[in-house]
């Protein structure tokens, strides 16, 4: 059976190229541009892996995964954070809101699947 990935990312351009490229690896993927359903998505998917835009419209990628790790059902999904705005200081806090994983935009298509296959 496939690996499933919940895809959330508000850009289109991104959210597409990441959704093809991890088909394309033969990874289920549901794609979500809006960050407010999250957690339903993800209770009705139950993804192996989220994959999280941090600056989202509406709400905070960071917001997002906290409410995932509080989560009892969906605390255990990994989530890997990417974001666009790297600056110094984010990683810790983007970890110390419980992501396992962390990449900077612009990502790579090698160390994304890395990190992907890391985190799995």
């Amino acid at each position: 059976m496939a690996k499933r990935i919940l895809v959330v990312e508000d850009n289109d351009l991104n959210r597409k190229l990441f959704s093809d490229l991890l088909k394309a690896k033969g990874f289920e993927v549901e794609p979500l541009a809006d960050g407010h359903a999250v957690l339903e998505r993800a209770a009705a998917f139950a993804p192996d892996l989220v994959i999280m835009d941090i600056h989202l419209p509406r709400i905070s990628g960071l917001e997002l995964i906290e409410a995932l790790k509080r989560d009892e059902t969906l605390r255990h999904i990994p989530v890997l954070a990417v974001t666009a705005y790297a600056g110094k200081g984010d990683e810790d806090r983007i970890r110390e809101a419980g992501a396992e994983g962390y990449l900077s935009k612009p990502v790579s298509i090698m160390p994304f699947l890395q990190a992907v296959n890391q985190l799995l």
